[in-house]
């Protein structure tokens, strides 16, 4: 068997932040968009007792109900210990309820009830139209593709298999 002889690779240097510019620089543009969302709906939030971190499970929940407490960490993009107090809340509030899995009764899944679904629904419009005005000319072509990307960045760098 013949040894390949090694591949002589020059390693471009990586240009600093500096030089591509917080503009061209991907995850501080997405932050930055998720800020100003979150800013832009805080006050609807606070009118109908609600968090960022609630909103987002009523809003998971509201789309895929009974899910195990990481999963919907993951869907919520919260910590466990986060999630952890959050769901004791929304529970006292009667917006969730916990249910023992029935193949693992050690386990639990977060279910949406009536009070909770009605409480994502008071929210819903707020969202959406916050939602709309990111999107204020954006051809719909444009947006499907984009929308496209972000689930193959998120495919990308994703740790969870959901």
């Amino acid at each position: 068997m013949k040894n390949a002889a090694p591949t002589k690779t020059i390693d471009a240097p990586i240009p600093s932040l500096a030089e591509v510019g917080l503009e061209g620089f991907a995850p501080y543009l997405m932050n930055r968009i998720m800020g100003r969302y979150n800013a832009s709906v805080r006050d609807d939030l606070a009118a109908v007792d609600l968090t960022t971190p609630k909103m987002r499970i009523l809003a998971v929940l509201s789309v895929e109900d009974g899910l195990m407490v990481n999963e919907l960490s993951v869907f919520a993009v919260a910590e466990q210990s986060t999630m952890s107090r959050t769901l004791d809340q929304m529970e006292e509030a009667g917006w969730i309820q916990r249910r023992a899995d029935e193949k693992d009764s050690r386990a639990r899944r977060i279910y949406l009830t009536a009070a909770g679904r009605h409480r994502f629904e008071q929210i819903w419009p707020a969202l959406s139209a916050a939602e709309a005005r990111m999107f204020k000319g954006i051809s719909p072509r444009d947006r499907a593709h984009f929308m496209a990307t972000l689930i193959t960045m998120l495919h990308n760098i994703r740790v969870n298999p959901i």
